[in-house]
């Protein structure tokens, strides 16, 4: 930009000059108050100062160009109108300095109020305050303990000391037992403090407290509390924050002054009614600073009338135009009420259900903005139980927040202890320093998995989120002796059959039973809810607002589920089939020892033999799944899991052999197997002989597996009900590969199917780079193309899943190389791209080419809208994601379109 320009640019609004849609400029704060004043409130007179103000002071260190300049002019315009200077003696002008970024980051950011005070202007405000000396002196001591502290980083704590003191002294535990005289001694003591950081006496010019509380506003944008912050809400490290320089108004002038925040409505429960508090005799930092005890909003009808009356027309008049919960901040000066802030509110995700359904029946929005003013993360926050943590639970531990939830039960350190003590009834949480294929059965058993190592894309968490189950992974303070069936944490040793609670939300870890609240929600979409409950709002918001998402959507929502149960529950959650079925679950447990037998078998005849046993149990795998899916689509994954995954750890497997050896024992059998893990062995399984590789090489795996299929698809017809099978080839990187798998799966299913009807499609995962890149080769020999974004991701980045998120990504997270993991929400410029290019190059070959998703990102709310915006067919999830993958489609669906309302 050229030095002209930079000097000519308008970097300071009048609140005249703004409205409620600059918040990008002014930030939401100032573009707020701009709307009030536009609509004729009392606000305080002032200006705001842009956030490319504030960028263009970070990026350089120093104050744009022109900056000083329009600050003087809006200065000046203020005093005229006010009637006053900035800090005069006689009459003064005092403004507060406020941050106001483009989203809310309450507490995040700094404010200094009473900007203008000195040594002489404090006699000046004691007589525009009819000679309210203990006023006066008050406020100049809030200047400097906050200028000081936001400004030139004196220690809060010594201020907060100095005044205990000054309390102490005077035999009180109120701030307002504080005289004049106690005040201006109070004064002194702060100036002491404020020299001894510092080095230099508190600033007497106004202008200079003004510019430097202005540089520390912008400053804080970066402070470590802000951007620990915006990481969590995901909010751009860019944006900038406005300043906002107001007119003080005075809610500590006596007993007919105070101050308050107020809700139109309940942000907690949504309920429409008068919600807030209020604090007489106070300024605005004092509600939320608990000094001082609060009355409920309500009281103020009884402590000044007039004001009270007046506020709850305002709030009417704000939520009308607004057409949503307004969060108001206000003052009362001896009287007379001023509105100091409004900002649409911050809500439960229980509320913005029921308020969006409320505010359609009051025909301030549609039911396509209700739909856009909630989200797949709310409710799933809804979905999933919850803690009571009305008693003093403190947590001993806290990991990564896997799979939300709440559970309570038995700690066991083994699957099969899992399983055994489930079977008896009991509640269990099954730790494990980390998880592995093994530890299905007793992962399905317990109530919760915790662990100490990994992260949300972990083993633990990704097939725990696939069951609903909640996790704690990575909970790295817990020492797991799994021997010793105990682990310690901060001093406590817990052992097996010891209670522990686990918050799949926070990731925080208690000893004892928590209690729990069980979710309605999930309760309404499993048909289970007590009739008595049906006329609860919050379900009946939940069910208007998904019924209106289906409506919308173009997306269908499928579901990950490998067992009947699992597609049942699917069914009840909305599910409009199954977008993959992973067979490799279906291999372990009782069936490994038939999976050795195939991988040890040396002749044609073992392998068939092995083969032979395997398929009927595959057929009455399909048969349950294709029963509970009556008419809707299944696509099953041929087996994929790197083989290590079937047989025992190579180095505790030779140590055994060597034992067994040594004892003189009949060790042939483990002799073979042992000599078959080496044969087998690999440095990096996930890239070796897995997917379609291992169909190639090990003759009739893949047939048996297709025969399983095709024939429980044909019973399920002859019995009466319908089924529509997928046939899935994993890992294809070579259309070669898909077309030799699919033209003897051709031969199978026309020798099956005969007449019976049944049309079996034939298609592959895209999860391969090369796959991507050459997906219009691939489309002449697929049906369709189900992306597996978790492989695609992996192979994308050159990360291996298991082993980066503990490794390295929060450092990544830290450093702002990620918003987000990848694996948890889809990279829209990298691994969105291989999407976008299959897609594109996939329907060009095949036309009629059926696209879905089916890796981790099928359940995730942003990257739902991206897979509907790249024209894909459906997505799938896990059964406890598909009403979260149900409402985002909607969501996408009208974000495309848009909505009059809005």
């Amino acid at each position: 930009m050229a030095a002209q320009d930079t000097v000519d640019h308008k970097y300071v609004y009048d609140f005249a000059e703004g409205n409620k849609d600059l918040k990008d400029l002014l930030g939401g704060k100032g573009a707020n108050l701009a709307e009030m004043t536009n609509l004729g409130l009392p606000v305080p007179p002032g200006f705001t100062i842009t956030t490319e103000a504030c960028k263009a002071y970070l990026a350089t260190g120093r104050e744009p160009d022109g900056l000083a300049g329009q600050i003087q002019a809006h200065l000046e315009s203020l005093e005229r109108e006010m009637g006053r200077r900035l800090g005069d003696p006689g009459d003064p002008l005092l403004v507060s300095v406020r941050s106001g970024a483009k989203f809310s980051m309450p507490g995040m950011m700094e404010t200094v109020l009473n900007v203008g005070l000195n040594d002489r202007s404090v006699v000046g405000l004691s007589a525009q305050a009819g000679g309210n000396d203990r006023f006066a002196w008050d406020s100049y001591r809030r200047l400097i303990q906050m200028f000081g502290k936001t400004v030139c980083d004196v220690p809060g704590e010594e201020f907060e000391q100095a005044l205990e003191d000054a309390k102490r002294a005077k035999g009180t535990k109120n701030d307002l037992d504080l005289d004049a005289d106690d005040l201006r001694g109070l004064v002194d003591a702060y100036k002491r403090i404020f020299a001894k950081h510092t080095g230099r006496e508190f600033p007497q010019e106004p202008r200079e407290q003004l510019d430097l509380a202005i540089r520390a506003v912008f400053e804080s944008w970066n402070a470590e509390r802000a951007v620990v912050y915006r990481r969590q809400e995901r909010i751009p490290a860019d944006l900038g924050t406005a300043v906002n320089v107001v007119t003080m108004v005075f809610g500590n002038l006596g007993p007919d002054s105070g101050t308050g925040v107020a809700f139109t409505r309940d942000p907690a429960s949504g309920a429409q009614g008068i919600y807030g508090d209020y604090l007489a005799n106070a300024q605005g930092e004092d509600v939320v600073a608990g000094i001082r005890n609060t009355v409920p909003l309500q009281e103020l009808e009884r402590i000044d009338k007039k004001s009270y009356d007046e506020l709850l027309g305002y709030m009417a008049r704000l939520e009308g135009h607004y057409k949503d919960l307004c969060d108001i901040e206000f003052t009362i000066e001896r009287g007379k009420l001023w509105m100091l802030q409004t900002r649409v509110g911050k809500r439960t995700a229980a509320a913005a259900f029921v308020i969006a359904a409320q505010l359609v029946d009051e025909g301030l929005i549609d039911l396509d903005e209700a739909l856009h003013r909630v989200n797949g993360a709310q409710l799933a926050q809804l979905m999933f139980p919850r803690f009571q943590l009305d008693h003093e639970f403190q947590p001993v531990a806290k990991g990564v927040g896997a799979s939300p939830g709440a559970a309570s039960g038995k700690v066991v350190f083994t699957s099969a202890r899992a399983v055994e003590l489930a079977a008896e009834g009991e509640a269990v949480i099954l730790v494990r320093r980390e998880t592995n294929p093994d530890d299905l059965n007793g992962m399905i058993a317990a109530r919760g998995i915790l662990t100490s190592r990994g992260g949300k894309t972990s083993h633990a968490a990704v097939v725990a989120r696939g069951m609903g189950k909640t996790c704690v992974a990575g909970a790295d303070e817990l020492d797991v002796d799994v021997p010793a069936k105990r682990f310690t944490v901060g001093g406590h040793t817990v052992g097996e059959g010891d209670v522990v609670s686990i918050d799949g939300t926070t990731g925080k870890v208690y000893l004892g039973e928590v209690p729990v609240t069980p979710s309605e929600v999930v309760q309404y979409f499993e048909g289970t809810l007590d009739p008595e409950r049906t006329d609860d709002a919050l379900v009946e918001a939940v069910h208007r607002i998904m019924t209106h998402a289906d409506g919308r959507r173009r997306l269908a929502v499928r579901t990950n589920a490998d067992t009947g149960a699992d597609a049942a529950r699917a069914r009840r959650f909305g599910a409009q089939g199954i977008g993959l079925c992973r067979t490799e679950h279906m291999f372990l447990g009782d069936r490994r020892e038939l999976v050795e037998r195939l991988i040890l078998a040396r002749t044609d005849d073992e392998r068939e033999a092995a083969l032979a046993a395997l398929l009927p149990l595959q057929r009455d795998d399909f048969v349950e799944i294709f029963r509970e899916m009556d008419g809707l689509p299944v696509t099953v994954r041929l087996i994929d899991p790197p083989l290590h995954e079937f047989l025992p750890p190579l180095e505790q497997l030779a140590v055994n052999v060597a034992v067994a050896q040594e004892r003189g024992e009949d060790v042939a059998r483990e002799e073979a197997l042992l000599a078959a893990v080496r044969r087998m062995h690999e440095e990096n399984p996930m890239l070796g002989l897995r997917g379609v590789r291992l169909g190639l090489v090990i003759p009739g795996l893949f047939a048996m597996q297709v025969r399983a299929i095709t024939e429980a698809a044909v019973r399920i017809t002859r019995d009466g009900g319908s089924a529509c099978p997928e046939i899935m080839v994993p890992l294809v990187g070579a259309v070669q590969e898909l077309e030799t798998v699919r033209a003897e799966a051709e031969k199978i299913i026309e020798e099956v199917v005969g007449d019976s009807g049944v049309e079996v499609l034939i298609g592959t995962m895209i999860e391969v780079p090369r796959a991507a890149l050459t997906a219009g080769q691939i489309a002449e020999a697929a049906q369709f193309f189900s992306f597996g974004t978790n492989d695609l991701t992996q192979m994308g980045w050159g990360f291996s899943r298991d082993d980066v998120e503990a490794a390295f990504f929060w450092r990544y997270l830290e450093l702002g190389i990620f918003g987000i993991s990848p694996f948890e929400s889809i990279d829209r410029e990298g691994v969105g791209r291989l999407v976008r290019i299959a897609a594109e190059e996939g329907r060009a070959a095949r036309p009629e080419l059926k696209l879905g998703v089916c890796g981790e990102h099928g359940g995730d709310p942003d990257s739902v809208h991206f897979f509907h915006e790249v024209g894909l067919d459906y997505v799938s999830c896990s059964p406890f994601r598909v009403p979260v993958a149900r409402l985002e489609a909607g969501r996408a669906a009208i974000e495309t379109t848009g909505s009059d309302s809005r």
